[in-house]
């Protein structure tokens, strides 16, 4: 019953349903309910909003990118990734379709916008500028611009010549008349995305809340990814963002590119898995591009396998 439920938030860096689908669909479905979790969504502005309100204790859990983890367990708040949800790159530095700009060379002297001032979009563009030997401040400016409508805007007055967008973000402006392409190098596909994190008391005061969100949160990733239930699943995601949902054919595309997302290249961990050696080359390009200090004092401690690996077991 209703009552009995334990009141959970869960807080995502934008309004996209589509872009946190494993939730609603747990949500629809009833999968945190059974677990006993009442959850509810709130949005807000990019992944350091959302550490900030984790920090602040006013969410258990939401959905940041991993630069903004490290960046904030370097200030010293114990944020720490649970699953990893995006697990191929969900950003890429796009350019109109019908630019000459190529490649990350192609910017230099440019100006790339982004949808937030310090969110996971920034930090994966300056990797991907850094791969090319560029510099920020020296050979590229970044402009905040928003995302969205804003972001059409930019390119169509030419505040910006590149944008970087999340893969939901490069589907609006496509469907939006703004054709764009992605110039980013395919290496940087490794570089996994947002995820789920939590602060490390929750983890060690209420572990058994922590298992059971991912574990609810893990079924609703599994029954997404069957094309059994897709016409349940972009329901879900409708009665969740009625706006996203108002043109299905757009809808049913843009969960078509995020979801593809969400599969990992290698299957033997299962969903949500987090690659040791690939969290050291997140930190690794924080580093080299400025946004970390120096290497985290203990960087397996920003990110746990252990309730993947639970809810693995639970759903065998």
């Amino acid at each position: 019953m209703a009552q009995d439920l334990r009141d959970v938030t869960f807080v995502q860096p934008s309004p996209s349903a589509i872009n946190s689908f494993p939730v609603f669909v747990a949500i629809g479905e009833g999968y945190f309910a059974e677990e006993g979790l009442n959850v509810t969504v709130e949005s807000i502005n990019g992944s350091s909003a959302v550490l900030q309100a984790l920090a602040a204790g006013q969410a258990e859990f939401g959905r940041p990118g991993p630069g903004p983890v490290l960046a904030a367990r370097a200030r010293g708040e114990d944020a720490v990734f649970i699953y990893n949800v995006a697990a191929r790159s969900n950003f890429g530095v796009v350019v109109r379709a019908d630019s000459d700009i190529q490649g990350p060379e192609g910017l230099r002297g440019k100006v790339i916008g982004t949808g937030t001032a310090d969110g996971a979009e920034v930090g994966f563009a300056r990797n991907v500028m850094a791969g090319s030997g560029l510099t920020e401040g020296t050979d590229y400016e970044f402009l905040t611009v928003g995302d969205g409508g804003p972001a059409t805007v930019g390119f169509t007055t030419g505040a910006m010549d590149a944008y970087s967008a999340s893969t939901a973000d490069a589907a609006i402006l496509n469907q939006r008349g703004m054709a764009v392409r992605d110039i980013t190098p395919g290496e940087f596909a490794r570089f996994f995305g947002n995820g789920i994190a939590t602060m490390g008391n929750v983890i060690e005061t209420d572990p058994e809340l922590v298992a059971g969100f991912v574990r609810a949160f893990a079924r609703g990733h599994a029954f997404a990814l069957d094309d059994a239930n897709r016409d349940t699943v972009l329901a879900h995601l409708k009665d969740a963002n009625p706006q996203e949902g108002e043109d299905v054919q757009f809808q049913s595309a843009l969960f078509d590119a995020v979801r593809s997302k969400t599969i990992p290249v290698d299957m033997t961990n299962g969903l949500g898995y987090q690659p040791p050696e690939v969290w050291e080359e997140w930190q690794d390009s924080l580093v080299s591009g400025g946004d970390l200090a120096a290497p985290l004092p203990d960087l397996t401690a920003a990110y746990t396998n252990e309730f993947t690996a639970m809810a693995h077991e639970a759903m065998k």
